[in-house]
């Protein structure tokens, strides 16, 4: 149960911060990605790499699969939250493109958010 609603509170990151991409081409996708991030506890410095990261590695395409399976996920939910590395990376593996939970896990580990699994993003 615990694991079910921390899948979900990630898909709220990823719904506000990549399904918006879908509404406004013009808007710049990472930072659109690292404000979300933050609102769930990203470290600022974490949040812009993993969103320049996932921008740079995915195309608008995939970031807006990655939107749909988050939004899809976070059906329910009544208690969004802090996320954990393992929740990001969790909700990434529902795009049947396998492409987006690599990128997802190599920003993960590049922006060094999985050096402390347990604390949130």
């Amino acid at each position: 149960m615990v694991q079910h609603r921390s899948f979900i509170r990630v898909a709220g990151v990823l719904t506000v911060g990549i399904g918006a991409l879908s509404l406004a081409a013009c808007v710049n996708p990472s930072a659109k990605i690292a404000t979300s991030l933050e609102g769930y506890g990203f470290q600022p410095a974490q949040s812009q790499c993993v969103g320049d990261r996932l921008e740079a590695n995915l195309s608008l395409g995939q970031l807006q699969q990655l939107g749909r399976a988050a939004k899809a996920s976070r059906e329910g939910d009544t208690t969004p939250g802090r996320l954990t590395a393992s929740d990001f990376i969790r909700v990434s593996s529902e795009v049947k493109d396998p492409k987006v939970p690599l990128e997802v896990g190599k920003a993960a580990a590049a922006c060094g958010i999985l050096s402390d699994p347990a604390s949130p993003l």
